[in-house]
């Protein structure tokens, strides 16, 4: 079995969300794929198929520290380019990577300034359930005030489920943090311990919008870099016309806080009754190796 250790949506080395892929490991058990998952201990490890499925694409599986998850974004762009460097060998500009949730098609586009995107489509998103400021605020750590009313705090799903929450600055999302203690209440409402935060300030003035995301995953754990969540944040800006018109292009920046500043691009736009969301990014490779 051969690793890879890419940084995914990183714009040089050792920025970005780390992710360790994991080919040749068919045979594995599901307990043996969370005890390497755990053994890793980066958001997310990925095991992926070294032979196409009939349809073409490659399936994967995409676990945490905790458990195994059917949808996350760094995961599905990190797997398609090693997959496209070390399995199917650069022979297309696309890969399709069969998940849970269904077929993933990723591409890849090359810019003027002669780096790499690789771009996904992400599942359509279901907009759930509706949070008060008051409760989501008491499990961050911060003012009800400090929630931005020009859209509301919703849980929404896409194979996951997670909390969007819109703020009012910067200095918002630097004082934000996730208390487990204070968000027993939510949970007891069915809110699930995942919370993306976002804001129209940022670090760099190139950016759009700057945003941090928190999970559980045997105790709190803060994101450098979460695709799932921008395909969330895409369809959530879609849904409440923030930010005007029906097709947008947006970079978004994260993991300041945990010092591995990323970069996402993202594409959401009305395509009739559906709204079509992509999330890109760049791909940088910090190690490879064998599995023993």
């Amino acid at each position: 079995m051969h690793i890879y250790i890419v940084d995914v949506f990183a714009e040089q080395r050792y920025s970005g969300n780390q992710l360790a892929v994991v080919t040749g490991g068919e045979g594995l058990s599901v307990e043996t794929m969370q005890q390497i998952a755990a053994e890793m201990n980066y958001s997310e490890t990925v095991f992926a198929d070294t032979v196409p499925e009939q349809d073409g694409g490659y399936r994967v599986r995409i676990f945490t520290p905790a458990r195994e998850i059917a949808f996350a974004g760094h995961p599905i762009v990190g797997t398609a380019w090693v997959i496209r460097r070390h399995v199917a060998f650069g022979d297309s500009n696309a890969v399709r990577l069969n998940l849970s949730v269904g077929q993933i098609p990723v591409t890849f586009e090359h810019t003027a300034e002669d780096s790499e995107i690789a771009w996904f489509l992400a599942p359509q998103v279901r907009f759930r359930a509706v949070c008060s400021r008051e409760s989501i605020a008491a499990a961050l750590g911060i003012s009800p005030d400090d929630i931005d009313t020009a859209s509301p705090v919703q849980m929404v799903t896409a194979g996951i489920s997670a909390i969007i929450v819109p703020l009012r600055n910067l200095q918002a999302l630097k004082r934000s943090t996730l208390d487990l203690d204070a968000f027993i209440p939510l949970a007891a409402e069915g809110f699930p311990p995942l919370v993306y935060l976002f804001c129209h300030e940022t670090h760099d003035p190139r950016n759009d919008l700057c945003v941090r995301f928190f999970f559980e995953a045997y105790g709190v754990r803060e994101d450098p870099a979460t695709g799932n969540g921008a395909a969330f944040l895409g369809a959530y800006l879609l849904e409440h016309r923030l930010l005007g018109g029906s097709d947008l292009s947006l970079r978004i920046e994260q993991g300041h806080e945990v010092r591995r500043p990323s970069l996402i691009r993202l594409r959401a736009r009305m395509n009739g009754r559906l709204r079509e969301v992509s999330v890109g990014g760049q791909v940088v490779a910090t190690m490879q190796g064998e599995l023993l």
